[in-house]
């Protein structure tokens, strides 16, 4: 028996005060970055060393959390919807109806991290290899968002936990590969980082396995994720998610033997 998503009674729209409305979608982007401030906070505790290279957490999640949003909302709306952005580009703005392109995000936050390091006279890899670790549950926390929003639905299935997106979909039971790619983004690819990190590595490793495992991950979820109807497939059935997760594994790969020599 499928599940009806109106029944779930799921308001995307947490508190309304007047005009104001504050989402859900962004609530769990603050839920994330909270928790990673709290893992790095026990992680620097955990390590002195790294600590004398992490002076201010606070302003490095700052400077990662900004540019994941801006590049994460550019990169959305570049590769996925460039032409229905160019004829309503104020929509731009609305974040909170979903649209953001985690590669596009990952490309923001290196830049941001790149200024950071600069400016803090600190290697990147050394932030980089430090933020590859704890920043997995965010990542979950985002798919969770997608979830509330009833956006990024999966292929239709008879599953008996199919979920029927009534109301922003149609009304198939589908995959709610929302949830799969939370669970594979966020515990999943945290447990891995953590396992792969608590031995001593060469700087940069750390930082090329985050992108070779998540881009495996990002790849099996696609596979229950039905492409953006405003896309489909776009090279030998490859969503734009598979496509773009098969070159960040390509990069990790290059990245992981370039560290490595």
């Amino acid at each position: 028996m499928a599940i009806k998503y109106s029944e779930l009674n799921i308001n995307p729209v947490a508190v309304q005060i007047g005009d104001l409305s504050i989402h859900w979608y962004g609530i769990t982007y603050l839920i994330g970055f909270l928790m990673v401030y709290i893992l790095g906070e026990i992680k620097l505790r955990n390590n002195p060393i790294k600590k004398k290279k992490i002076k201010n957490l606070a302003d490095l999640l700052l400077y990662g959390m900004l540019g994941a949003i801006i590049g994460g909302r550019i990169g959305y709306v570049t590769i996925y919807r460039p032409f229905y952005f160019f004829y309503h580009p104020l929509d731009i703005l609305r974040l909170w109806e979903g649209g953001m392109s985690f590669h596009g995000g990952l490309i923001g936050a290196i830049i941001s991290l790149f200024l950071y390091a600069k400016h803090n006279n600190t290697s990147l890899f050394d932030i980089t290899d430090f933020i590859s670790t704890i920043v997995p549950p965010a990542i979950g926390m985002g798919r969770i968002g997608n979830f509330i929003n009833g956006e990024l639905c999966g292929y239709p299935t008879d599953l008996f936990f199919g979920v029927i997106f009534d109301e922003t979909y149609d009304d198939l039971a589908r995959h709610p590969s929302q949830l799969y790619e939370s669970i594979l983004e966020g515990p999943v690819l945290f447990l891995i980082m953590y396992i792969f990190s608590k031995k001593n590595r060469k700087k940069g490793t750390t930082s090329s396995i985050f992108l070779i495992t998540y881009g495996i991950l990002r790849y099996i979820a696609e596979l229950w994720r039905e492409p953006d109807h405003f896309l489909g497939t776009i090279f030998i059935d490859l969503s734009m998610g598979q496509i773009l997760s098969i070159l960040t594994i390509f990069v990790g790969v290059i990245l992981l033997k370039i560290c490595t020599k």
